[in-house]
């Protein structure tokens, strides 16, 4: 089984960026081939991750630095925080491009119709949940979609 193209795009990326010597982009792509192959080996089973769930790995990692950063800046630490939003700047490229606010309403419009849950208030949320969120994965903060489908559906 061959690695996914995503895998292989991250080893090349930090070869160049070893040779660049660009400290944080080596220190993020390394943090995150590791993130990976921690998910392959955990299990029963070792398994290679496929593109899908490599960018998995990449939203739970970047994820990650934003909350961290969020921690960071309230503690008054800058220098810490500058580190984490560096990091998510670096992860950011290999991500797919993110929602405008307006795409995501449209998305959580469709889907409120889709499954007829207009009306119904905060008991459709599952369901609406349930098409938005396959639709936004990689492409928008899930709390972001949460709270737009939660507006949405009480208004």
């Amino acid at each position: 089984m061959s690695d996914s193209q995503l895998k292989q795009q991250l080893r090349a990326d930090m070869i160049i960026a070893l040779k660049a010597r660009d400290d944080v982009r080596v220190r993020t792509v390394r943090m995150v081939i590791a993130a990976i192959s921690e998910a392959e080996v955990a299990g029963k089973q070792a398994t290679e991750l496929t593109d899908a769930q490599v960018l998995d790995v990449l939203v739970r990692e970047t994820k990650k630095r934003r909350e961290a950063e969020r921690e960071f800046d309230a503690a008054g630490r800058t220098e810490l925080a500058d580190k984490e939003r560096q990091e998510a700047a670096v992860l950011a490229d290999y991500l797919p491009a993110q929602l405008s606010a307006e795409e995501i309403t449209a998305i959580v419009a469709d889907a409120i119709a889709s499954t007829d849950s207009a009306g119904k208030g905060m008991r459709a949320m599952g369901p609406v949940m349930g098409i938005v969120t396959p639709a936004t994965k990689g492409k928008a903060d899930g709390s972001v979609v949460a709270a737009e489908v939660k507006r949405q559906l009480a208004g």
